[in-house]
Protein backbone atom coordinates (compact mmCIF):
# COMPACT_ATOMS: atom_id res chain seq x y z
CA UNK A 1 0.00 0.00 0.00
CA UNK A 2 1.21 3.51 -0.73
CA UNK A 3 1.39 6.61 1.40
CA UNK A 4 -1.82 8.64 1.48
CA UNK A 5 -1.82 12.44 1.78
CA UNK A 6 1.75 12.45 3.02
CA UNK A 7 1.22 9.97 5.84
CA UNK A 8 2.44 6.36 5.86
CA UNK A 9 -0.45 3.92 5.71
CA UNK A 10 -1.16 2.21 8.99
CA UNK A 11 0.40 -1.22 8.37
CA UNK A 12 -1.44 -2.77 11.31
CA UNK A 13 -4.67 -2.62 9.30
CA UNK A 14 -3.55 -4.09 5.99
CA UNK A 15 -4.93 -7.53 6.87
CA UNK A 16 -8.49 -6.16 6.89
CA UNK A 17 -10.70 -7.33 4.04
CA UNK A 18 -11.20 -4.53 1.51
CA UNK A 19 -14.40 -4.67 -0.51
CA UNK A 20 -15.90 -1.97 -2.67
CA UNK A 21 -19.50 -1.29 -1.71
CA UNK A 22 -20.33 0.50 -4.95
CA UNK A 23 -17.49 1.51 -7.29
CA UNK A 24 -19.84 3.82 -9.21
CA UNK A 25 -21.06 5.76 -6.20
CA UNK A 26 -20.33 9.44 -6.84
CA UNK A 27 -21.39 10.95 -3.52
CA UNK A 28 -18.99 9.44 -1.00
CA UNK A 29 -20.93 10.06 2.18
CA UNK A 30 -22.49 8.01 4.96
CA UNK A 31 -24.08 8.54 8.35
CA UNK A 32 -23.75 6.17 11.29
CA UNK A 33 -25.14 6.01 14.82
CA UNK A 34 -23.38 4.40 17.78
CA UNK A 35 -24.12 4.17 21.49
CA UNK A 36 -21.74 4.94 24.34
CA UNK A 37 -21.10 2.05 26.70
CA UNK A 38 -20.76 1.67 30.43
CA UNK A 39 -18.02 -0.68 31.58
CA UNK A 40 -18.82 -3.13 34.35
CA UNK A 41 -15.21 -4.32 34.45
CA UNK A 42 -13.17 -1.34 33.37
CA UNK A 43 -10.33 -0.48 31.01
CA UNK A 44 -7.65 1.80 32.42
CA UNK A 45 -4.16 1.53 30.98
CA UNK A 46 -2.52 0.25 27.81
CA UNK A 47 0.21 -2.19 26.88
CA UNK A 48 0.61 -0.28 23.64
CA UNK A 49 -0.42 3.38 23.58
CA UNK A 50 -0.54 3.73 19.77
CA UNK A 51 -2.67 0.63 19.20
CA UNK A 52 -4.67 1.02 22.42
CA UNK A 53 -3.99 -2.57 23.41
CA UNK A 54 -5.40 -2.75 26.95
CA UNK A 55 -3.76 -4.08 30.08
CA UNK A 56 -6.84 -6.21 30.73
CA UNK A 57 -10.07 -7.42 29.22
CA UNK A 58 -13.31 -5.64 30.08
CA UNK A 59 -17.10 -6.04 30.10
CA UNK A 60 -19.65 -3.40 29.14
CA UNK A 61 -23.18 -2.60 28.04
CA UNK A 62 -24.20 -0.39 25.12
CA UNK A 63 -26.58 2.35 26.22
CA UNK A 64 -29.84 2.57 24.28
CA UNK A 65 -31.17 6.09 23.73
CA UNK A 66 -27.77 7.76 24.10
CA UNK A 67 -26.21 8.29 20.70
CA UNK A 68 -23.44 9.81 18.65
CA UNK A 69 -24.61 10.48 15.09
CA UNK A 70 -21.74 11.03 12.67
CA UNK A 71 -21.82 11.97 8.99
CA UNK A 72 -18.69 11.67 6.85
CA UNK A 73 -18.39 13.05 3.33
CA UNK A 74 -15.20 12.57 1.32
CA UNK A 75 -14.80 15.39 -1.17
CA UNK A 76 -12.07 15.71 -3.86
CA UNK A 77 -12.32 19.50 -3.63
CA UNK A 78 -11.28 19.66 0.04
CA UNK A 79 -7.72 20.71 0.89
CA UNK A 80 -7.89 19.47 4.48
CA UNK A 81 -10.20 17.57 6.80
CA UNK A 82 -13.01 19.54 8.43
CA UNK A 83 -14.73 18.66 11.71
CA UNK A 84 -17.79 19.95 13.50
CA UNK A 85 -18.79 18.64 16.92
CA UNK A 86 -22.28 19.35 18.21
CA UNK A 87 -22.77 21.96 15.46
CA UNK A 88 -19.59 23.90 16.30
CA UNK A 89 -16.16 23.91 14.61
CA UNK A 90 -13.86 21.55 16.49
CA UNK A 91 -10.68 22.68 18.20
CA UNK A 92 -7.30 21.86 16.65
CA UNK A 93 -6.58 18.94 18.99
CA UNK A 94 -9.87 17.20 18.19
CA UNK A 95 -9.42 17.82 14.46
CA UNK A 96 -5.89 16.41 14.53
CA UNK A 97 -7.11 13.30 16.37
CA UNK A 98 -9.87 12.68 13.82
CA UNK A 99 -7.56 13.35 10.86
CA UNK A 100 -5.03 10.88 12.21
CA UNK A 101 -7.78 8.30 12.56
CA UNK A 102 -9.05 8.96 9.03
CA UNK A 103 -5.54 8.32 7.70
CA UNK A 104 -6.03 4.66 8.61
CA UNK A 105 -9.20 4.53 6.51
CA UNK A 106 -7.65 6.42 3.61
CA UNK A 107 -4.78 3.95 3.72
CA UNK A 108 -7.11 0.98 3.62
CA UNK A 109 -9.01 2.36 0.65
CA UNK A 110 -5.94 3.74 -1.11
CA UNK A 111 -7.72 7.04 -1.75
CA UNK A 112 -6.24 10.52 -1.38
CA UNK A 113 -9.37 12.27 -0.18
CA UNK A 114 -10.09 14.61 2.69
CA UNK A 115 -13.42 14.56 4.51
CA UNK A 116 -16.04 16.71 6.14
CA UNK A 117 -17.08 15.16 9.44
CA UNK A 118 -20.06 16.24 11.53
CA UNK A 119 -20.83 14.51 14.82
CA UNK A 120 -23.64 15.22 17.26
CA UNK A 121 -24.16 13.71 20.72
CA UNK A 122 -27.51 13.70 22.48
CA UNK A 123 -25.78 13.50 25.88
CA UNK A 124 -23.00 15.53 27.54
CA UNK A 125 -19.63 14.94 25.85
CA UNK A 126 -16.33 14.74 27.70
CA UNK A 127 -18.07 14.18 31.04
CA UNK A 128 -17.27 10.54 31.66
CA UNK A 129 -20.16 9.04 29.66
CA UNK A 130 -17.96 7.49 26.94
CA UNK A 131 -18.60 10.06 24.22
CA UNK A 132 -15.26 9.18 22.61
CA UNK A 133 -16.36 5.53 22.47
CA UNK A 134 -19.60 6.21 20.61
CA UNK A 135 -18.00 9.00 18.58
CA UNK A 136 -15.16 6.91 17.17
CA UNK A 137 -17.38 3.87 16.69
CA UNK A 138 -19.76 5.97 14.59
CA UNK A 139 -16.83 7.58 12.78
CA UNK A 140 -15.25 4.20 11.96
CA UNK A 141 -18.48 2.90 10.46
CA UNK A 142 -19.49 6.06 8.60
CA UNK A 143 -16.05 6.82 7.19
CA UNK A 144 -15.33 3.27 6.05
CA UNK A 145 -18.74 3.05 4.34
CA UNK A 146 -18.38 6.51 2.76
CA UNK A 147 -15.03 5.70 1.21
CA UNK A 148 -16.28 2.39 -0.17
CA UNK A 149 -15.03 -0.20 2.32
CA UNK A 150 -17.11 -3.04 3.71
CA UNK A 151 -15.63 -4.28 6.99
CA UNK A 152 -16.77 -7.06 9.27
CA UNK A 153 -17.86 -6.31 12.82
CA UNK A 154 -14.52 -7.60 14.10
CA UNK A 155 -12.61 -5.41 11.66
CA UNK A 156 -14.71 -2.37 12.58
CA UNK A 157 -14.12 -3.01 16.27
CA UNK A 158 -10.36 -3.16 15.70
CA UNK A 159 -10.53 0.00 13.61
CA UNK A 160 -12.60 1.93 16.17
CA UNK A 161 -10.12 0.90 18.89
CA UNK A 162 -7.41 2.94 17.15
CA UNK A 163 -9.40 6.12 17.75
CA UNK A 164 -10.37 5.38 21.35
CA UNK A 165 -9.83 2.09 23.12
CA UNK A 166 -13.34 1.79 24.50
CA UNK A 167 -14.80 2.59 21.06
CA UNK A 168 -14.23 -1.04 20.10
CA UNK A 169 -16.98 -1.93 22.63
CA UNK A 170 -19.50 0.38 20.92
CA UNK A 171 -19.40 -1.54 17.63
CA UNK A 172 -21.20 -4.74 18.79
CA UNK A 173 -24.53 -4.53 20.55
CA UNK A 174 -25.93 -5.55 23.92
CA UNK A 175 -23.53 -6.91 26.53
CA UNK A 176 -19.97 -6.83 25.25
CA UNK A 177 -16.58 -8.29 26.10
CA UNK A 178 -13.35 -6.70 24.90
CA UNK A 179 -10.82 -9.44 24.21
CA UNK A 180 -7.50 -7.76 25.09
CA UNK A 181 -5.46 -9.87 22.67
CA UNK A 182 -1.72 -9.64 22.20
CA UNK A 183 -1.60 -7.79 18.88
CA UNK A 184 -3.80 -5.51 16.79
CA UNK A 185 -5.27 -8.57 15.07
CA UNK A 186 -6.79 -10.18 18.15
CA UNK A 187 -7.78 -7.18 20.27
CA UNK A 188 -11.45 -6.44 19.57
CA UNK A 189 -14.89 -6.60 21.19
CA UNK A 190 -17.64 -9.18 20.80
CA UNK A 191 -21.23 -9.39 21.97
CA UNK A 192 -21.67 -12.04 24.67
CA UNK A 193 -25.42 -11.49 25.05
CA UNK A 194 -28.04 -9.52 23.08
CA UNK A 195 -29.80 -6.45 24.54
CA UNK A 196 -32.87 -8.47 25.49
CA UNK A 197 -30.81 -10.88 27.61
CA UNK A 198 -31.27 -8.83 30.77
CA UNK A 199 -33.59 -5.89 31.47
CA UNK A 200 -30.98 -3.81 33.23
CA UNK A 201 -31.47 -0.05 33.55
CA UNK A 202 -28.66 2.48 33.66
CA UNK A 203 -29.75 5.69 35.39
CA UNK A 204 -26.99 8.05 34.27
CA UNK A 205 -26.93 10.63 37.04
CA UNK A 206 -25.54 13.93 35.72
CA UNK A 207 -23.75 16.11 38.26
CA UNK A 208 -21.60 18.11 35.85
CA UNK A 209 -22.12 18.55 32.09
CA UNK A 210 -18.73 20.16 31.52
CA UNK A 211 -15.60 18.63 30.00
CA UNK A 212 -13.26 17.03 32.52
CA UNK A 213 -9.92 18.78 32.93
CA UNK A 214 -7.88 15.62 32.22
CA UNK A 215 -9.16 13.50 29.34
CA UNK A 216 -9.28 9.74 29.60
CA UNK A 217 -6.41 9.19 27.17
CA UNK A 218 -4.10 11.53 29.12
CA UNK A 219 -5.20 10.11 32.45
CA UNK A 220 -4.80 6.51 31.32
CA UNK A 221 -1.20 7.14 30.32
CA UNK A 222 -0.46 7.74 34.03
CA UNK A 223 -1.76 4.35 35.15
CA UNK A 224 1.72 2.84 35.19
CA UNK A 225 2.83 5.37 37.82
CA UNK A 226 0.35 4.04 40.39
CA UNK A 227 1.56 1.61 43.09
CA UNK A 228 -1.98 0.17 43.08
CA UNK A 229 -1.88 -0.93 39.43
CA UNK A 230 -0.15 -4.25 40.13
CA UNK A 231 -2.76 -5.25 42.69
CA UNK A 232 -5.59 -4.29 40.33
CA UNK A 233 -4.15 -6.33 37.46
CA UNK A 234 -3.64 -9.34 39.72
CA UNK A 235 -7.28 -9.23 40.85
CA UNK A 236 -8.82 -8.63 37.44
CA UNK A 237 -8.84 -12.09 35.80
CA UNK A 238 -10.94 -13.63 38.60
CA UNK A 239 -13.21 -10.56 38.85
CA UNK A 240 -13.73 -10.47 35.08
CA UNK A 241 -14.65 -14.17 34.94
CA UNK A 242 -17.00 -13.87 37.92
CA UNK A 243 -18.70 -10.77 36.52
CA UNK A 244 -19.24 -12.44 33.13
CA UNK A 245 -20.76 -15.45 34.88
CA UNK A 246 -23.06 -13.24 36.98
CA UNK A 247 -24.11 -11.25 33.91
CA UNK A 248 -24.94 -14.34 31.87
CA UNK A 249 -26.84 -15.82 34.84
CA UNK A 250 -28.62 -12.49 35.53
CA UNK A 251 -27.41 -12.77 39.14
CA UNK A 252 -27.77 -9.17 40.26
CA UNK A 253 -26.47 -9.63 43.81
CA UNK A 254 -23.15 -11.06 42.63
CA UNK A 255 -23.00 -8.64 39.69
CA UNK A 256 -23.49 -5.57 41.92
CA UNK A 257 -20.65 -6.46 44.28
CA UNK A 258 -18.22 -7.08 41.42
CA UNK A 259 -19.15 -3.92 39.49
CA UNK A 260 -18.71 -1.67 42.53
CA UNK A 261 -15.45 -3.35 43.52
CA UNK A 262 -13.99 -2.80 40.07
CA UNK A 263 -15.04 0.85 39.97
CA UNK A 264 -13.37 1.42 43.33
CA UNK A 265 -10.25 -0.40 42.16
CA UNK A 266 -9.89 1.73 39.03
CA UNK A 267 -10.35 4.99 40.92
CA UNK A 268 -7.77 3.87 43.47
CA UNK A 269 -5.27 3.59 40.62
CA UNK A 270 -6.26 7.03 39.33
CA UNK A 271 -5.95 8.66 42.74
CA UNK A 272 -2.50 7.16 43.41
CA UNK A 273 -1.02 8.01 40.01
CA UNK A 274 1.60 10.72 39.60
CA UNK A 275 0.14 13.28 39.34
CA UNK A 276 -2.93 12.08 41.19
CA UNK A 277 -6.24 12.14 39.33
CA UNK A 278 -9.48 12.89 41.16
CA UNK A 279 -12.39 12.64 38.75
CA UNK A 280 -15.12 12.34 41.36
CA UNK A 281 -16.85 15.11 43.32
CA UNK A 282 -18.06 15.01 46.94
CA UNK A 283 -21.56 14.61 45.48
CA UNK A 284 -20.32 11.61 43.48
CA UNK A 285 -19.17 9.96 46.68
CA UNK A 286 -22.46 10.76 48.40
CA UNK A 287 -24.44 9.05 45.63
CA UNK A 288 -22.17 6.00 45.66
CA UNK A 289 -22.68 5.62 49.41
CA UNK A 290 -26.42 6.18 49.06
CA UNK A 291 -26.79 3.49 46.41
CA UNK A 292 -24.92 0.99 48.57
CA UNK A 293 -27.22 1.85 51.46
CA UNK A 294 -30.33 1.49 49.31
CA UNK A 295 -29.18 -1.93 48.14
CA UNK A 296 -28.82 -3.03 51.76
CA UNK A 297 -32.44 -1.95 52.21
CA UNK A 298 -33.47 -4.38 49.47
CA UNK A 299 -33.39 -2.30 46.29
CA UNK A 300 -31.61 -4.05 43.40
CA UNK A 301 -29.19 -1.27 42.47
CA UNK A 302 -25.46 -0.66 42.26
CA UNK A 303 -23.29 2.19 41.03
CA UNK A 304 -20.18 2.66 38.95
CA UNK A 305 -18.20 5.70 37.79
CA UNK A 306 -16.02 6.08 34.71
CA UNK A 307 -13.41 8.84 34.27
CA UNK A 308 -15.67 11.69 35.30
CA UNK A 309 -17.95 12.88 38.11
CA UNK A 310 -21.22 11.43 36.82
CA UNK A 311 -22.63 8.23 38.29
CA UNK A 312 -24.10 5.24 36.47
CA UNK A 313 -26.73 3.68 38.73
CA UNK A 314 -27.55 0.19 37.46
CA UNK A 315 -30.80 -1.33 38.63
CA UNK A 316 -33.47 -3.91 37.91
CA UNK A 317 -36.99 -2.85 36.80
CA UNK A 318 -38.51 -3.28 40.25
CA UNK A 319 -36.05 -0.74 41.70
CA UNK A 320 -36.26 1.81 38.89
CA UNK A 321 -39.11 3.96 40.22
CA UNK A 322 -37.63 4.29 43.71
CA UNK A 323 -34.13 4.98 42.39
CA UNK A 324 -35.31 7.72 40.03
CA UNK A 325 -37.26 9.43 42.77
CA UNK A 326 -34.40 9.14 45.25
CA UNK A 327 -31.77 10.41 42.81
CA UNK A 328 -33.86 13.39 41.70
CA UNK A 329 -34.33 14.32 45.35
CA UNK A 330 -30.59 14.77 45.94
CA UNK A 331 -29.57 18.46 45.75
CA UNK A 332 -27.04 19.00 42.99
CA UNK A 333 -28.31 16.29 40.64
CA UNK A 334 -28.87 18.08 37.33
CA UNK A 335 -30.51 15.30 35.34
CA UNK A 336 -30.98 11.54 35.23
CA UNK A 337 -30.77 9.91 31.80
CA UNK A 338 -32.57 6.57 31.62
CA UNK A 339 -31.02 3.91 29.43
CA UNK A 340 -31.23 0.17 28.79
CA UNK A 341 -29.08 -2.26 26.81
CA UNK A 342 -28.62 -0.93 23.28
CA UNK A 343 -27.84 -2.39 19.88
CA UNK A 344 -24.76 -2.23 17.66
CA UNK A 345 -23.41 0.69 15.67
CA UNK A 346 -25.44 1.05 12.48
CA UNK A 347 -25.63 2.99 9.25
CA UNK A 348 -28.59 5.31 8.87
Amino acid sequence: MTDVIGYPCCSILISMTEKILNPELNQMSATAIAHPNIAFIKYWGNRDEMLHLPLNGSLSMCLYGLTSTTTVRFDPSLKADELRLDSLPADEISLARVSSFLNNIRGLAGKNLYAQVESVNNFPAGAGIASSASGFAALALAASAAIGLSLSEQELSRLARLGSGSACRSIPGGFVAWLPGSTDLDSYAVSIAPPEHWQLFDLVTILDRGHKSTGSASGMALAHTSPRLGQRLAELPARLAACKQALLACDFEAFAELVEADSQSMHAVMQTSTPALKYTLPLTELILASVTSWRKQGYAACATVDAGPNVHVLCLPEAKSFMLQALHAIPGVLEVLVSQPGGPARLV
